[in-house]
């Protein structure tokens, strides 16, 4: 087989809410120069679009004509920094972070037409060097032919103090125990969907983040990349 033959390499990063996936795998991407897919975006920004559009979240056929439909952009800011998410057009990245746009993310992302419609979205982001994804059935569901697989875990007292910095940091009004009490949810529903349930893929490498510095992380999971 050429050089050229060879399939696109990917890292897939999955875990739950909170576990650090999202800066670990932004990092690694950084460091490989490789590209980055944040298939929790995807589902944010279908159920944010879907919210501003007033539509009934149990109505899947309406769901996934709004993940068929929405304009989903990714674009670096020319000064370095976060990558901006644009929906239908709108600068929507902080609105996506919140809790509440999550929670609707994970509701939607339970309906299969929803997970199907978004399936090629995902793979286009698979090109050369490489490709870093982040979200949670990417190794299991999306890209199962990965040649490094991670699952990223942490205590979920942790993941809520995580994200309490982080949605403090931004200005918003949030409190320890309900962010526990929203991760616990959303982990359980996760875990329970019929549908690509978040689960470690059987092949993937589960790294729990607890009290690990994030560069700690970023060089564990760049020396599964290493030759041996």
């Amino acid at each position: 087989m050429s050089r050229s033959d060879k399939p696109v390499p990917v890292l897939t990063v999955d875990g739950p809410s909170g576990s650090g996936k999202g800066t670990i795998s932004r990092l690694v991407a950084e460091r490989l120069g490789w590209h980055l897919l944040d298939s929790g975006a995807l589902y944010r920004a279908v159920g944010y679009a879907a919210s501003m559009a007033g539509l009934d979240l149990s109505d899947a056929e309406a769901m996934t004509r709004c993940a068929e439909t929405t304009k989903i952009t990714f674009r670096d800011p020319k000064d370095g920094g976060e990558t901006r998410v644009y929906v239908n057009s709108h600068d929507s990245t902080d609105e996506l972070r919140t809790e509440t746009v999550g929670a609707v993310a994970s509701a939607i992302a339970a309906i299969p037409s929803v997970r199907a419609a978004l399936v090629d979205k995902q793979h286009s982001f698979r090109r050369a060097p490489g490709l870093v994804a982040d979200g949670r059935d990417m190794g299991t569901v999306i890209f199962p032919d990965a040649q490094t697989k991670v699952f990223l875990t942490a205590s979920a007292e942790e993941r809520a103090k995580r994200r309490y910095k982080q949605l403090k940091d931004k200005g918003l009004a949030v409190t320890l125990t309900s962010l526990l009490r929203e991760i616990e949810a959303r982990d359980a529903r996760d875990a329970a969907r019929p549908v690509a349930p978040l689960k470690p893929a059987h092949d993937a490498v589960l790294i729990d983040s607890t009290g690990m510095p994030v560069d700690a992380v970023v060089e564990k999971v760049l020396n599964l990349l290493r030759p041996a």
